[in-house]
């Protein structure tokens, strides 16, 4: 079964996340990645491309950065602006309602990363056009879901941390890539990657229980 992540698609999923026990999909914490990939930048201007509930936003806020966010569901730009608000941050934030496949910024970004995002666009493409939007010596930052097996045979139809992992099923395949894919969109004289790897970790999902994760994680510099 193909998904379309359309903005009908992302506003149920929020929807249905709001029903889901607490410390579900509006109140995870952080990507570890992003602490790891980018705690060593000095803060400047920063882009969180589908920001879902905003804890990557908040985080980086909360760490001085100046962070536009931007998710297609009002629901979950609801829900990220009221935890911004509670958490001291908010005007630090500015959270922006628009479809990631057509939407540009009015300005380029010292930092632009995503965490599991998937606009009704190809997944690659849609680096491509992230990519875009980084400053002359600023970083890209893309976490993603891994091809795996599993996806690539069309089995799976679960999303992960950030956007309602828990259940234990895997992402489709047109949601996810390869940490080769997506270094060989990176021109190398326009870029240098600095981390590309395939991780795997555990995540605690509903009632307990161990969940894997398989992430694709990839850093680049763009050169001045």
């Amino acid at each position: 079964m193909r998904h379309v992540f359309d903005k009908a698609y992302w506003e149920q999923h929020w929807r249905q996340g709001s029903a889901d026990s607490p410390g579900s999909m509006g109140g995870n914490q952080p990507n570890p990645y992003l602490a790891r990939e980018t705690g060593g930048l000095v803060p400047g201007m920063a882009l969180d491309a589908g920001c879902g509930a905003g804890a990557e936003a908040m985080w980086l806020a909360s760490r001085g950065w100046r962070v536009t966010a931007v998710d297609i569901s009002s629901d979950a730009l609801a829900r990220a602006a009221e935890r911004a608000t509670a958490s001291g941050v908010s005007e630090r934030l500015r959270w922006v309602e628009a479809d990631l496949g057509v939407w540009n910024p009015d300005g380029r970004f010292d930092l632009v990363t995503t965490h599991y995002a998937h606009p009704a666009m190809p997944q690659l493409e849609f680096y491509d056009r992230i990519a875009g939007w980084v400053a002359p010596g600023g970083t890209l930052l893309i976490v993603g879901h891994l091809r795996t097996r599993i996806a690539t045979d069309g089995e799976g139809h679960g999303l992960s941390q950030g956007h309602g992992h828990g259940s234990g099923h895997h992402p489709p395949a047109e949601a996810s890539a390869t940490a080769a894919a997506i270094t060989a969109r990176l021109d190398q004289t326009a870029w240098e990657v600095v981390a590309a790897e395939e991780c795997h970790r555990m995540l605690i999902g509903r009632g307990g229980a161990e969940v894997p994760i398989h992430d694709v994680v990839v850093r680049a510099t763009r050169r001045p």
